[in-house]
């Protein structure tokens, strides 16, 4: 099974590339089998990183950014690869 783990944060606003640098920086205990860093208007960051894993195995995540960098606590979603896909 495949596990994809999201985790998105919003910036305070001017700090979008600093974010964008605090996350891609972050290291993670365990290599992901694909990791990707996404940016969006407002200064958000989304990581998304795919494991070969269950859904509910213990896998590293990003931590929350410094708080003078994120505007909100961070997002994270967990999902399930769907078989026949």
């Amino acid at each position: 099974m495949t596990v994809a783990l999201m985790w998105e944060a919003r910036a305070v606003p001017g700090r979008g590339a600093d974010l964008l640098a605090w996350a891609r920086a972050q290291p993670l205990d365990g290599t992901p089998l694909r990791r990707e860093t996404l940016r969006a208007p407002q200064d958000r960051v989304l990581v998304i990183t795919w494991w070969a894993a269950a859904y509910d195995a213990e896998l590293p995540e990003l931590p929350e950014p410094d708080g003078d960098l994120a505007a909100r606590a961070v997002h994270r979603w967990r999902f399930e690869s769907v078989d026949g896909d």
